[in-house]
């Protein structure tokens, strides 16, 4: 799609829920007026709320990825990572998936570059978990759960089929509670078909320091949850976190070691390194915006989703959750008001109402509270596909058959080896892309530590059947740190080091 310089140029950066829904509004409000230019390092909106299903292989990669062509036709899509932004001079700077660089100028900027996981100073987590925040992770952590499994049933060292068998996630948040009841469920089904040793079952734990599992909602809803959870056999520990990570297995800060070769880290997120390198006001790693999702002092420019504080005004003094129902609202009143900002309707102020919310327990279970109502069991789970079928932007169809599929036939456990343990770092900036041998990614400048690779790439310290590391959406919150280095200035060492020389290789959580 080519662009006419005759009109204004509104350039998106990123495509998540924010991002998406702002490219989705403005080029339905603008029309053929305004050239709109959505900047990702991916051809797909991944519906991220799903991730779960992907990675306990209920669901198709492709189910959970919408292509950004089809959904948004009079949007110029770019294939690259913005590393540079110079608000003076109205520029955006990127990498394209082959290395090249390019620039793009703009009359109107959107950044919606979304969040990263969160990393806190636990020894080991960084060399031995894996977050999961993206397909790469998802599909590495179905491969390796369906590996664990395999090489568990074939061992005949007892100790060594329980470590296998053990899988611990940190972080009983969205994603660590969904991660842990579908995960349970997909090991259930895997040891059918490969039977261990007498009296060795798989064996899940979820772990958090805050006293319930999804502290963030309501109780009933935490207490259903953790109930459905217990009952299948998971074990919930709160007010309980990670001390240190070694391949072996994890010690746990009541002194409790737990040998295991799988961590999954799901301590919640942190918003993407770009927005530090403006030397623009930060809340918490997040770029301040005022109600309009304005940047002060910068109007041609906007921010929304988990990389901006968007201040919340049914509650003073506070902004908004890093939620993928704020992110995808936001985008909608970010899209209004660029097109109201040329002269396209009027800009309005960011309010929310919440609707309830729903948490997938896998299988026919789930917990929910539409408009206030709590629900549980097969209702709750009924109530939570429904609303999932509904946000989502394409492949609703696909995705009802996948779950009619998966009602009626046995689960596929295969494990296709596409994406190794070296190449979903946890300490990454791009989340959504695999880690190549070779590329400028292997040069770690984020500060994640690696051991060098027996074929060539830098790895990760933990093997295939290393421990990967979980945490907690609910538990303590470190601040990011925001950076004071001029607008315009380089990000080098974050998210240049996430790069990769990718000819293969993509969130907000619910």
């Amino acid at each position: 799609m080519s662009r006419d310089s005759r009109r204004p140029h509104v350039v998106i950066v990123g495509a998540g829920f924010a991002g998406f829904q702002t490219a989705r509004t403005l080029s339905r409000l603008a029309g053929r007026r305004v050239d709109v230019t959505l900047l990702n390092p991916t051809d797909y909106f991944l519906y991220l709320p799903l991730l779960p299903q992907v990675a306990a292989g209920v669901l198709e990669p492709r189910r959970v990825s919408v292509s950004l062509g089809d959904a948004l036709p009079r949007v110029r899509l770019v294939l690259g990572e913005a590393d540079d932004l110079d608000l003076d001079r109205k520029v955006v700077r990127y990498t394209g998936p082959e290395g090249e660089r390019g620039e793009l100028t703009y009359d109107r900027l959107v950044l919606s570059v979304g969040s990263v996981n969160k990393l806190l100073p636990v020894p080991g987590v960084a060399e031995h978990a894996h977050g999961f925040r993206g397909l790469p992770e998802a599909l590495y952590l179905r491969d390796h759960v369906t590996r664990q499994i395999e090489l568990a049933a074939a061992s005949p060292d007892p100790e060594t089929c329980r470590a296998r068998c053990t899988f611990v996630v940190v972080g009983a948040g969205y994603t660590g509670v969904e991660v842990a009841a579908h995960g349970q469920l997909f090991t259930r089904s895997l040891v059918k078909r490969h039977p261990m040793r007498a009296g060795i079952q798989p064996r899940w734990l979820l772990l958090d320091i805050a006293p319930r599992v999804l502290p963030e909602l309501d109780r009933r809803l935490s207490r259903t949850a953790e109930r459905v959870l217990r009952e299948r056999g998971v074990e919930v520990r709160t007010g309980t976190s990670v001390k240190e990570a070694t391949h072996e297995g994890v010690l746990l800060d009541d002194g409790d070691t737990v040998d295991t070769r799988t961590l999954v880290w799901c301590v919640g997120v942190r918003p993407d390194p770009l927005v530090a390198a403006l030397g623009k006001p930060l809340e918490r790693g997040r770029l301040v915006v005022d109600p309009f999702l304005n940047l002060p002092g910068h109007p041609e420019v906007y921010a929304c989703g988990d990389a901006a504080a968007v201040p919340d005004l049914d509650k003073p003094g506070s902004y908004t959750a890093m939620t993928a129902q704020h992110a995808w609202r936001q985008g909608k009143v970010a899209g209004r008001n660029v097109a109201a900002s040329l002269g396209i309707g009027r800009r309005g102020a960011y309010r929310h109402h919440d609707l309830g919310f729903t948490v997938d327990l896998g299988g026919v279970k789930g917990a929910a509270n539409p408009l206030g109502i709590p629900l549980s069991g097969p209702l709750a789970g009924a109530v939570t596909r429904g609303y999932h079928l509904a946000a989502m932007p394409g492949n609703r169809v696909r995705v009802a058959a996948d779950w009619l599929l998966d009602a009626v036939l046995p689960r596929q456990g295969v494990g296709l080896g596409l994406v190794r343990s070296w190449s979903v770092p946890l300490d990454t900036s791009s989340p959504e892309l695999a880690r190549v041998p070779g590329g400028p990614g292997d040069a770690d400048k984020n500060g994640g530590t690696k051991a060098k690779s027996s074929d060539g790439g830098t790895k990760a310290k933990s093997p295939d059947g290393g421990a990967e590391a979980a945490a907690s959406d609910g538990g303590a919150k470190a601040a990011a740190t925001g950076g004071t280095g001029k607008a315009g200035a380089s990000r080098g060492g974050t998210r240049k080091a996430a790069r990769t020389d990718r000819g293969s290789a993509r969130k907000s959580e619910e």
